[in-house]
């Protein structure tokens, strides 16, 4: 049996959803192969009944993002597993010995395959090596074209369907152009292919994305954590929010030169998530104490501002994060994020569905904080808060 087959026995322990809470937020980082830990975190919440209200990813995220927003719940698993079983679909070897160098060759023939074949249904190689195209041409600003993802979006996604805006979605891209980095929120925009394309196209080898008059590269080159614009809504909604990185910024001293290189690249796109909790923090503290200062004066000195602030102020929202960290195996090296085999997307869904599934039965862990401690971190990999 596919280790992926939903468990109704953990349904029946998990189909909770705290008292309080107004939205079951998914926030996914980027990290290519990796997201397929992603993938195995929904499946969790799925058996145990806890749909997100809202999905906010970048890069494989915005796509793992996309299937999850572009389907109804009875048909999102299903989907996911299309996506991961088509882009992982060839055969690196039909044999590889038991151990970690044996695994680590064979993770390497994967990405060397990737590199040089691309992945069926995400990308292909251009006909010409950007090096020789002449500037302007289509094939001079990447290495691999995308209409394979675009194919394989319009087929598994429904973007009529995110964009009755049934679940808020929310994609991170950057302006090639002047650099800022924004999102793409079905809030204020019709979302289309392109939208998740763009916060995909990881230069030098995906290529930038149009759309309108602009041009946009993938989001992780600036923030590759989406957390940010969940903490940015100005509403008074009480969130619990899985956010689920797949870089870690924490890790074991190099000891050679692909481990030097694997580390360089879980600091370049960990997530920052402990430097904006941080801020939102201080913010809410600010907040909460303007709004004592506030109720400290009678109503006829306010002016009608400031009764407006004071009432806002009054229900400041409460947010849980559980912080999901994929956790590397020892035999992954630089390339686990280009690495494409099944056999390493098996084992990185399993990984998400275990750690979400071991986290859905610390039920204090999920509780709403209480009124204005603003913002509780589980950091579920070290079983402590912060």
């Amino acid at each position: 049996m596919d280790a992926r087959t939903p468990d109704s026995d953990v349904a029946a322990i998990a189909n909770w959803r705290p008292d309080h809470c107004d939205r079951v937020a998914l926030v996914l980082q980027g990290g290519g192969a990796l997201g397929a830990y992603q993938a195995g975190v929904y499946q969790a919440l799925h058996e145990g009944g806890m749909e997100p209200d809202w999905v906010c990813g970048v890069s494989i995220g915005a796509i793992n993002s996309a299937i999850i927003a572009g389907n109804p719940p009875e048909r999102r698993l299903e989907r996911l597993q299309i996506f991961w079983d088509r882009i992982t679909a060839r055969k690196v070897w039909h044999y590889t010995p038991d151990g970690d160098v044996y695994r680590k060759a064979r993770n390497l023939t994967s990405s060397w395959l990737t590199t040089t074949l691309g992945q069926p249904g995400f990308f292909k190689p251009h006909d010409m090596n950007p090096w020789f195209s002449p500037a302007g041409a289509k094939t001079a600003t990447s290495y691999y074209d995308t209409t394979p993802l675009r194919d394989t979006l319009l087929e598994l996604v429904d973007f009529d369907l995110i964009n009755s805006q049934k679940m808020h979605f929310a994609v991170g891209a950057v302006n090639v152009l002047t650099g800022n980095f924004l999102y793409f929120d079905n809030k204020k925009e019709v979302i289309a292919p392109e939208h998740v394309m763009a916060s995909g196209a990881l230069p030098p080898a995906l290529p930038m994305v149009k759309i309108g008059t602009d041009h946009f590269w993938d989001g992780g080159i600036v923030s590759n954590t989406p957390l940010q614009h969940l903490l940015d809504q100005d509403d008074s909604k009480n969130s619990l929010v899985f956010q689920v990185d797949l870089f870690s910024a924490r890790g074991a001293l190099p000891r050679d030169i692909q481990e030097v290189l694997a580390r360089q690249k879980d600091i370049v796109y960990s997530s920052r998530t402990r430097h904006n909790t941080d801020i939102y923090r201080r913010m809410n503290n600010l907040k909460a104490d303007y709004f004592k200062a506030l109720s400290k004066i009678p109503d006829d000195q306010l002016s009608p501002q400031e009764r407006i602030s004071r009432d806002h102020l009054a229900h400041l929202p409460g947010i849980t994060i559980l912080q999901m960290i994929y956790q590397q195996k020892a035999y992954e090296g630089d390339s686990k994020d280009h690495e494409f085999s099944a056999t390493s997307m098996h084992e990185h869904w399993q990984s998400g569905l275990e750690d979400t599934r071991r986290t859905l039965q610390h039920r204090d862990w999920l509780t709403m904080p209480e009124d204005n401690m603003g913002i509780v971190v589980h950091d579920v990999h070290r079983e402590r808060d912060y």
